[in-house]
C-alpha cells in the first residue's frame, strides 16, 4: 500500500509540473518553418526505456500555414537503411506556441507546447500525449544544426527532469545520416 502511495504521488506531482508549462509568449509560428535536427528526446513513456538505445538523430519539417498551423514531417535513418518517417498536422490554439493534434497510427491526443525557441539555434518542444488514458510527456530538443552547446543540452535535460521525467529516460540522440527526400 505505501509502494502504491507512493507512486500515485509521484505521478499527481509530475502531472501538476506538466500542466504549467507554457509555451514561449512571443512565439512566431512562420519561425519554427524550415529544417530542424532532433537532437534531444525525453520521455516518461514506457515503450522508450526499450528503443532509446536504437535510436538516432533525425530531421523535422515544420511548415507554417496561414492560419498558424504547423505541418510536421518526421524522419529518420534506421539501422536497416530505411526511413521512418511520420508526418502531423498541428492546429494552433488560442494560446500562440500551443498546438494539438492526433497521431492517427497510435490514437494519441497530442497538446504540444513551443516553451522555449531562438530561431536560428534552438527549439524546446513539450509535448502531453494521452493515449486510451494514459498520459505522457514528450520532451524534444531541436537544433537548426547537428551541434548544440552543452549549456543547451544541460537545459534540455534540467526541463526534462523538471517535467517528471526521469534522467534515464533522456537522451542526447547520435548524429545519424538524413533520409533522401521522399
Amino acid at each position: 500500500m505505501t509502494l502504491l502511495l507512493t507512486v500515485l504521488g509521484a505521478v499527481l506531482c509530475s502531472m501538476a509540473v506538466t500542466a504549467e508549462v507554457m509555451p514561449q509568449a512571443d512565439f512566431n509560428a512562420q519561425g519554427m518553418a524550415g529544417k530542424w535536427y532532433l537532437i534531444g528526446f525525453a520521455t516518461n513513456a514506457q515503450w522508450f526505456v526499450h528503443r532509446k538505445g536504437s535510436m538516432k538523430m533525425g530531421t523535422a519539417m515544420f511548415t507554417a500555414n496561414a492560419d498558424g498551423d504547423l505541418d510536421i514531417s518526421y524522419a529518420s535513418l534506421t539501422s536497416g537503411g530505411s526511413c521512418w518517417r511520420m508526418n502531423s498536422k498541428a492546429k494552433a490554439t488560442a494560446l500562440p506556441g500551443r498546438f494539438t493534434y492526433k497521431n492517427e497510427n497510435r490514437g494519441s491526443e497530442n497538446d504540444m507546447r513551443v516553451v522555449e525557441v531562438k530561431y536560428d539555434e534552438y527549439a524546446l518542444a513539450h509535448t502531453i500525449k494521452t493515449e486510451g488514458g494514459d498520459t505522457t510527456v514528450v520532451n524534444k530538443l531541436y537544433g537548426r544544426g547537428v551541434d548544440l552547446s552543452a549549456d543547451l543540452l544541460e537545459k534540455f535535460k534540467q526541463f526534462s527532469l523538471d517535467t517528471g521525467v526521469l534522467l534515464e529516460n533522456i537522451a542526447i540522440l547520435p548524429k545519424n545520416a538524413e533520409c533522401p527526400a521522399a
